[in-house]
């Protein structure tokens, strides 16, 4: 059993949850110089999901912390001047350009891995590179198809040789044009002075497991493994030497760890009200977020419609610190739907109709229409509220 040292701080539950929240940009004034690049730096990881119902998750994370930055702004932030590149982190996620070295271990993983779902023809990996060198950057498509028939699994030979050239390292996702990935070698699309740093794998893992408790503030053994998806035991050999503090946090009941720096001050500021997409790094994972804030967070997306409970795409409202409630939205036209709202208490009536205006705003919406409230008695004060907001 592995063995950490005595903690020698105890933080409340409140101390906690607004440290987590300052970490993670949505406690006190945002950084609007750095904008959305200094919002991927800060969180280390961005989620990617095909999925896009106001926005992508991709684009509402920095838009939950900035606010109505400019949609087009957000995706040439990520994309230009080798700022940031996409891996295997939490999830498929854009990563800052200065963390490629200590994905090293991960690559490393891969090109020794055994076995594999999709088959790789012979040579196609060898044409995929050809190919890129002369031509690239290129979607799958232009590479020559990225599926053989409708099936969404069926990928082409060309498409599997992409895949497995990006999961070596060898190849480089540049930017998503219409959703789809662009790919381009690595040897042009990463700087070379990172290129060429290849760490081992502890140097790696201790830097990642710094990186998580930076950008949670303060964690717990499983927190921290979450944020890139690590083992518990990649995670126990390197964390002793990663620069975290051993923490108690009350009614945690588990060890943790905290960021030395995110303890040197009280978190203090402006809290953010905001909808948050069901991807955001603050809620990442569910056990942490009924933990921290008392809300049962989860996607229902893939729950078949009679199963829902929230909706397709809920996405919590935070609100003073608090997850207050969540909306299922949509999109008709210029208007914002809020297709189903579940709201704590009626507290949260005005700040679910400030975060419902001001996402209708950033998608170039004109109005706010709700369909059904879970708690019938609060839909009136709602719709009150809103008309009022819109003014």
């Amino acid at each position: 059993m592995t063995s950490f040292p005595r903690p020698t701080l105890e933080l409340s539950a409140d101390e906690a949850r607004r440290i987590v929240l300052r970490a993670q940009g949505l406690l006190g004034a945002p950084d609007r110089r750095a904008g959305v690049r200094g919002v991927l730096r800060r969180l280390g990881a961005v989620q990617l999901d095909t999925i896009s119902v106001l926005a992508r998750s991709h684009e509402l994370v920095p838009y939950a912390r900035l606010g109505p930055v400019g949609r087009t702004a957000v995706e040439r932030a990520y994309w230009t001047g080798a700022h940031a590149f996409e891996y295997w982190a939490h999830a498929a996620c854009i990563l800052p350009i200065e963390e490629w070295p200590y994905f090293a271990f991960r690559r490393r993983a891969y090109r020794n891995r055994p076995h594999w779902n999709h088959e790789l023809p012979d040579g196609a990996y060898e044409q995929v590179i050809k190919q890129l060198r002369a031509e690239g950057p290129l979607t799958a498509t232009e590479l020559g198809g990225a599926k053989r028939t409708n099936e969404w699994w069926d990928w082409s030979s060309s498409k599997v040789a992409v895949e497995r050239a990006l999961m070596y390292g060898e190849v480089v996702c540049v930017e998503r044009r219409g959703w789809k990935r662009v790919y381009d070698l690595a040897e042009r699309a990463v700087p070379a002075h990172l290129l060429h740093d290849e760490p081992d794998d502890a140097t790696c893992l201790r830097r990642l497991v710094r990186l998580a408790g930076r950008s949670l503030g303060v964690g717990t053994r499983a927190d921290i493994a979450d944020y890139h998806r690590l083992k518990g035991e990649q995670v126990d050999a390197v964390i002793a030497d990663s620069g975290l503090v051993p923490v108690t946090v009350e009614g945690w009941g588990r060890p943790a760890w905290a960021d030395p720096a995110a303890l040197e001050t009280v978190p203090r500021g402006r809290h953010r009200t905001t909808l948050l997409s069901p991807f955001d790094s603050l809620i990442w994972e569910r056990a942490r977020t009924e933990r921290i804030f008392g809300f049962v967070h989860r996607l229902e997306a893939y729950v078949p419609k009679p199963k829902r409970v929230y909706g397709y795409f809920a996405m919590p409202v935070l609100a003073g610190g608090r997850l207050v409630g969540r909306v299922d939205p949509a999109r008709e036209g210029r208007t914002l739907v809020a297709r189903q709202v579940a709201l704590d208490s009626a507290r949260a009536v005005p700040a679910v109709a400030q975060a419902l205006v001001e996402a209708a705003g950033w998608v170039e919406c004109t109005d706010v229409r709700v369909e059904r409230v879970d708690a019938p008695e609060l839909r009136e004060p709602l719709v009150r509220e809103l008309a009022r907001t819109l003014g």
